[in-house]
């Protein structure tokens, strides 16, 4: 059994209780028990580093330093948390006179002995491909998804050490593995447009509605995903002649593990990718 401190942030406790529920169900299948972080806060995404530097690293860094109780790696499924975690991660370990000031306004030491880590991660170097298509029920044939990293697992690449920020192939290897076709794309590190989906609702229409008509010209039909930001702007913010359905990648997990839940969660979708399933006798 692998053993790992959660942190489910904000969005997965609200918005995106579908992707907590769906990380939750697979790590169970998977054999990674999950210790959520006792008493965790906010860690201030997406808005605190473009308020206060030293709040931006202040919040991040007392969960840290909570989750180190415990001696084990941290399991970040949010990509938005998962970077403020590294960013913080890093100046802690950068600055010494940073970290000084920090330890003394949350009143705890940072020790820098556990590891900041994504559920992607996690299943491709820890469980392993091998082990996961022994534990698939389903495969996923004629689902043709284009994996999307977005911007917050992989920039700047110097912190996030995640995978390669250019062409990253792990959440590609992870789908094939579950029987699906990964598509291949040239848009899978591009930005949806991030918060700004109220405040500049238009910039995030045309910035999703090219990665959709991107997603659909290399033979897509459907993108995966591993942020609750992301799958906001994509699944309610494209237009409805280009859209497509979006999954958390869990989803698609839990789906081809043959796990109960994955139905309930469909319906929490803006775009319902369940005629896609249906269609294809995966549901």
């Amino acid at each position: 059994m692998l053993k790992v401190s959660y942190y489910p942030g904000c969005s997965l406790h609200g918005t995106a209780k579908e992707y907590d529920q769906s990380v939750r169900a697979v790590s169970q299948a998977l054999g990674i028990e999950l210790k959520e972080i006792d008493d965790w806060s906010c860690c201030g995404a997406t808005s605190a580093h473009s308020t206060n530097f030293k709040l931006s690293i202040a919040l991040p860094a007392r969960n840290l330093m909570a989750a180190e109780k415990d001696a084990m790696d941290v399991m970040i499924p949010c990509a938005a948390c998962f970077n403020r975690f590294k960013t913080a991660e890093h100046y802690l370990k950068k600055d010494k006179d940073l970290k000084a000031q920090i330890e003394g306004i949350i009143g705890g030491k940072y020790q820098g002995g556990i590891a900041v880590r994504n559920p992607i991660d996690i299943i491709y170097n820890d469980i392993g491909l091998d082990a996961l298509e022994g534990k698939v029920k389903v495969k996923l044939a004629g689902l043709k998804p284009v994996s999307y990293y977005g911007c917050l697992l992989l920039r700047p690449p110097e912190i996030c050490q995640f995978d390669d920020y250019e062409n990253p192939m792990m959440l590609d290897k992870i789908v094939e593995t579950l029987g699906a076709e990964s598509r291949p794309w040239s848009y899978k590190t591009d930005c949806c447009g991030g918060s700004l989906t109220i405040s500049k609702t238009d910039i995030v229409v045309k910035m999703v509605n090219k990665l959709m008509t991107m997603a659909r010209e290399a033979g897509a039909n459907c993108l995966v995903v591993a942020c609750p930001v992301c799958m906001a702007n994509l699944d309610m913010r494209a237009s409805e002649h280009v859209r497509l359905p979006v999954f958390y990648f869990t989803e698609l997990l839990a789906l081809a593990l043959g796990l109960k839940g994955p139905s309930g969660w469909f319906k929490l979708h803006h775009i319902d990718p369940r005629p896609l399933l249906t269609g294809l006798g995966l549901q």
